[in-house]
């Protein structure tokens, strides 16, 4: 609600609302009903989005993914520049200390991105109390969601726990982020400009390894594979899989994908193939 109402407040006209339901607990309908009518008030365009089917699967994964599905569907629909969310410093600090004990690399220690394609996040440096001093000085509505303090949930505990820790610096975690989500990008600008410098550099089905450190070979792995198929889950432990498997001269697969080593007169080369269809069962 703080972040609803600072935009509306510097852009007055140029903001619309939208509020995902996903009918997973009890009252959500009416913490909706309760933002439909402060936009109904304030004449803020508002909707209310739910997903077609009940989510399925690791919950909160699952209802983070159909959640920004439905709102880059609005987003389109009602052609509009850009999706804000309010994630706020405490939020970036929970995604660090989360990553780091899932042995996340540069890219996912970076965390919460401030901005990641048509998603802005103007609040990454906000404390989650300065936001609440907010809604209660401006007299905005507000809920505290009841799942923020469910332990079934691994950022729920975290959170609990790190509520009375004094050691971690909140403001300075959120900078670390901002900088290696900086270090991510430069990584990245510098394997898309040393892959546009191999001599077959158009054929997306090549992957070259020139002596490269271990980060930027996992990089070029990992972009010539989504050059082929472009929602290709790629990271951590799988990603490592699949580099060992073509270091050590073996047959990689990914989703539907193929990598095979092809010796040459220049050293030992790679071709990303289509992996035959499995036949089906009768």
């Amino acid at each position: 609600m703080a972040l609803l109402w600072l935009m509306a407040t510097l852009l007055p006209g140029q903001v619309k609302a939208a509020t995902v339901d996903h009918g997973l607990r009890q009252g959500s309908d009416e913490e909706a009903r309760m933002v439909a009518g402060f936009c109904a008030r304030e004449r803020i365009p508002h909707v209310t989005l739910r997903p077609p089917t009940p989510i399925k699967g690791s919950l909160q994964a699952a209802a983070r993914a159909e959640r920004y599905r439905l709102l880059e569907e609005w987003r389109q629909d009602h052609g509009l520049a850009h999706i804000l969310t309010a994630h706020h410093a405490d939020d970036q600090l929970e995604t660090i200390v989360m990553r780091l004990n899932r042995s996340s690399g540069v890219g996912g220690l970076a965390a919460i991105r401030a901005k990641n394609g048509f998603i802005l996040r103007p609040l990454l440096h906000w404390r989650r109390d300065e936001l609440v001093r907010l809604a209660l000085d401006e007299d905005l509505p507000f809920v505290d969601d009841p799942s923020n303090a469910d332990s079934r949930f691994d950022r729920a505990r975290l959170r609990h726990a790190l509520a009375s820790q004094t050691v971690l610096d909140v403001e300075a975690a959120a900078r670390s982020a901002d900088w290696l989500a900086e270090a991510d990008e430069a990584i990245d600008w510098a394997v898309e400009r040393l892959i546009a410098g191999w001599p077959d550099a158009s054929d997306i089905a090549v992957i070259r390894d020139e002596g490269y450190p271990p980060e930027i070979f996992r990089r070029v792995v990992t972009q010539r594979l989504r050059a082929n198929a472009a929602g290709l889950p790629l990271r951590g432990a799988s990603l490592d899989g699949v580099v060992k498997a073509m270091k050590d001269g073996r047959r990689a697969m990914v989703g539907a994908l193929l990598i095979d080593a092809v010796p040459g007169l220049e050293g030992t080369i790679w071709r990303i193939s289509a992996a035959p269809r499995r036949k089906a069962r009768k």
